[in-house]
């Protein structure tokens, strides 16, 4: 299970940080990643994490403002995101593929690629 909390109403160029907690299970030898669905529009890849935390792989709208990065011991995965615009407002999801990873980042950038999905948590982003 994979739960993600954190979000919640800021104002723009502010700061949030994401967490994504797993219980039952660790993922910590599993890639991560976290995806967003603004109003209205499908869910879209964020930013992706290899299992040891070392290599990370961003969508371009994010990159410079967004961190993604891991704590295996906590089996949590957070998400750093700086300068909020709010473009940025949406529904953030945290997932994590069951597949282990042996190919780069940029080739789990989709929903398809991922298996295991957590709820959710609203950022809203005001200008």
């Amino acid at each position: 299970q994979l739960q993600a909390y954190g979000g919640g109403l800021v104002q723009a160029w502010t700061s949030l940080r994401l967490s994504c907690a797993a219980s039952g299970r660790t993922f910590s030898s599993h890639a991560a990643g976290w995806f967003r669905q603004p109003p209205g529009k499908e869910r879209e890849f964020v930013a992706a994490v290899t299992w040891s935390g070392e290599i990370t792989y961003y969508t371009d709208s994010v990159k410079g403002r967004f961190a993604i990065s891991r704590d295996n011991a906590k089996n949590t995965v957070y998400l750093q995101m700086n300068s909020l615009k709010p473009e940025d407002t949406a529904v953030y999801y945290c997932a994590v593929p069951a597949k282990l990873l042996r190919a780069p980042l940029s080739t789990i950038a989709t929903v398809h690629d991922y298996d295991y999905w957590g709820q959710g948590t609203l950022v809203t982003v005001s200008s």
